[in-house]
């Protein structure tokens, strides 16, 4: 992952983000080579200089055989196969507008149609007519037309872990997507910053000590903060590049609880169950999710979620690199910090209740982009819609594609690790 890091950061920006006009970044680089600073202003003006033409020099207006002034030639960002990369053949703005709109409608249906699913698959099925009426009957009287057993098993089972299902895999894909804008390279997760090793040590440190499922979800999501928390200390600390330096921290505290949770497993007593609570923890599942777990984690996901869906439109600011950032008046420093503490803050909700599911924040991502492009603000909708809609089909084949429940992490990595693969090969061949 960090060789990949490297190599992203060493051959430009990757062709899936946003890519900055040349202009303004020929005229900052010509300004570089003089040893002058450059300005915005003297930037953007130096680029407007570069490319408007003299009088005497610019060609006369091409004409019409009657006379009439000609239409005027496409521009490049109109043009067939021009602007963002992931999305060739678009022909104009509009075109891509309508698209998107189209394929997050048809994602909206997508997230309704695995609800429905969900409701109906299992030992004890529940029709969309009974989970209506039983949520009716919640805000008025309603006669009953279900039996005591299917209102048990729908408020405190089903329902639960439906709705945590939908929230890990919505927050999961949109932190995935934002990280991968922010630095500016599309092969980052969201535990590059070590949030998922951090939690897993909370969480390991806080079975040992026989807490309960509430404090094992607490301490994972106090020890997830705290594990970024000392990364971006230690990029704040640090001299060089910015971005390569928090990746580097997020490395290395990645290691350091990666290493504590190993001897946590060996001083876990197998005769209890400890080891085996803390090797299930780590394979992530929605497995005995409850009312309380979706509670606890709403609040803080929804206003992570709320900031990075603010702050959609700034992130693509973001994949042009700060100089370009300034000279649009936003301050990529702090727009980052932002966009990194909110991503974090879902991050940790997520992997606190559901333990650590890989893939999701890099598969989801990518395969939005092959959908509706490289702008986030159609991005990053369609990542939260795909990405719940995915994680709540996976955790239906995961109870009930045995009598014993699979690990919902087992299920992505079967999906993400072959995409990761594909990834690879496909940059390797543009």
């Amino acid at each position: 992952m960090f060789s990949s890091l490297v190599e992203g950061r060493e051959q430009g920006r990757d062709p899936y983000l946003v890519q900055a006009p040349a202009t303004h970044a020929s005229a900052a680089a010509g300004a570089a080579a003089s040893g002058v600073p450059a300005t915005p202003a003297a930037t953007e003006a130096s680029a407007t200089r570069a490319t408007a033409p003299s009088a005497a020099q610019a060609p006369a207006a091409p004409t019409s055989p009657h006379g009439q002034p000609a239409p005027a030639a496409p521009s490049p960002q109109s043009a067939p196969g021009k602007g963002c990369p992931a999305c060739p053949g678009r022909t104009s703005s509009s075109a891509a507008t309508r698209h998107a709109r189209l394929v997050i409608i048809g994602l909206v249906v997508f997230v309704v149609a695995a609800v429905v699913a969900s409701l109906m698959l299992g030992r004890y099925p529940i029709s969309p007519d009974e989970a209506l009426g039983m949520l009716v009957s919640r805000l008025f009287p309603l006669d009953a037309f279900w039996t005591d057993q299917q209102a048990t098993l729908f408020f405190n089972v089903r329902l639960p872990r439906i709705l945590l299902g939908l929230m890990v895999g919505c927050s999961l894909a949109a932190a995935g997507a934002a990280f991968q804008g922010t630095f500016q390279n599309p092969l980052v997760s969201p535990d590059i910053l070590g949030a998922s090793q951090g939690a897993a040590f909370g969480a390991a440190i806080a079975i040992l000590l026989g807490a309960a499922a509430f404090g094992v979800s607490a301490s994972a999501f106090a020890f997830s903060i705290v594990a970024v928390l000392l990364v971006l200390l230690v990029g704040a600390r640090a001299k060089g590049n910015h971005l390569m330096v928090v990746v580097l921290a997020g490395v290395m505290v990645s290691s350091l609880f990666s290493a504590g949770v190993s001897y946590t497993k060996l001083v876990a007593d197998p005769a209890n169950g400890e080891l085996a609570d803390i090797t299930y923890w780590l394979m992530g599942s929605l497995t005995g999710a409850k009312t309380a777990d979706v509670q606890m984690a709403a609040v803080p996901m929804a206003a992570g979620l709320a900031v990075l869906f603010a702050l959609r439109w700034r992130i693509n600011i973001l994949t042009m690199g700060d100089d370009e950032a300034a000279t649009m008046g936003v301050n990529a420093r702090r727009t980052r910090i932002v966009v990194i503490a909110a991503a974090t803050l879902v991050t940790a909700s997520s992997v606190a209740v559901s333990g650590m599911i890989g893939w999701v924040g890099l598969v989801i991502p990518h395969l939005c982009r092959m959908l509706v492009g490289c702008d986030y603000r159609k991005l990053m909708p369609a990542s939260m819609l795909m990405g719940a809609g995915f994680l709540l089909l996976v955790d239906d084949i995961a109870r009930l594609a045995t009598t014993s429940e699979i690990p919902i992490g087992i299920l992505t990595a079967f999906v993400g690790a072959p995409f990761f693969l594909y990834l690879i090969t496909r940059k390797k061949q543009q």
